[in-house]
């Protein structure tokens, strides 16, 4: 009896080993479905909501697939994020296991999509996704609510929340990646569309962008 000993500890050491990879198994395959069942909701309600917020101030005859705001070039970056996601979920999982690091790129998710949707909301009529050249009698504008803080609420609203997803998911290339480039999209952006607002508003845009910051880090 006591020479069996030996090899009963062994045996319960090997089950125990077996019960603890079992567990890690399983504790992984639950924090990549909570991770990226949060990451395809916060990109379908983004779309969505975007979609029928233009349909609810421009109506059906204004509204097309555009206003989805899903390009080649956005689409693309959403699989290079999953392909990360992937990779490093496989050959490094205690990447994906920083809970802290997660929820707090949830929060920025939430955040970005509280910040655009004010504005959205705010501006109306006035608000478009693509950059007006022309004015048209019902674009005003915007310096109230949200817009007496920053000047383009809704871009400061993107940027956080595209890279939260990425914060979300625990992907280190990818959030530096999303920030470069979605920054770098605005920094093009802001000052082609500001050339128009000064040519529609003249000096009363002038003034309201003296003393109101872009919203967007390191652009004024």
């Amino acid at each position: 009896m006591v020479k069996q000993s030996p090899r009963i500890f062994c045996s319960y050491l090997a089950t125990l080993r077996l019960l603890q990879k079992t567990m890690s198994e399983l504790f992984f395959s639950l924090t990549a479905q909570r991770q990226l069942l949060q990451f395809l909701f916060s990109i379908i309600f983004f779309h969505c909501s975007e979609y029928f917020l233009a349909l609810a101030f421009h109506g059906r005859d204004s509204v097309n697939f555009n206003s989805l705001l899903i390009s080649k070039s956005y689409a693309v970056a959403m699989l290079c994020a999953l392909l990360e996601y992937s990779l490093e979920a496989h050959f490094f999982p205690g990447m994906k296991q920083h809970w802290l690091i997660s929820n707090a790129g949830l929060a920025m998710v939430v955040l970005g999509e509280l910040i655009r949707k004010a504005a959205i909301i705010t501006a109306g009529r006035s608000f478009t996704h693509l950059i007006r050249r022309n004015h048209e009698e019902h674009h005003k504008l915007v310096t109230h609510g949200i817009y007496a803080f920053v000047r383009h609420p809704s871009y400061c609203g993107f940027l956080i929340w595209a890279v939260g997803t990425q914060v979300m998911l625990c992907n280190p290339l990818s959030t530096v990646a999303f920030a470069i480039v979605v920054w770098q999209f605005f920094r093009d952006r802001i000052p082609y569309e500001e050339f128009f607002l000064r040519r529609f508003f003249e000096g009363e845009y002038d003034e309201y962008a003296r003393h109101t910051p872009s919203g967007v880090p390191f652009i004024r």
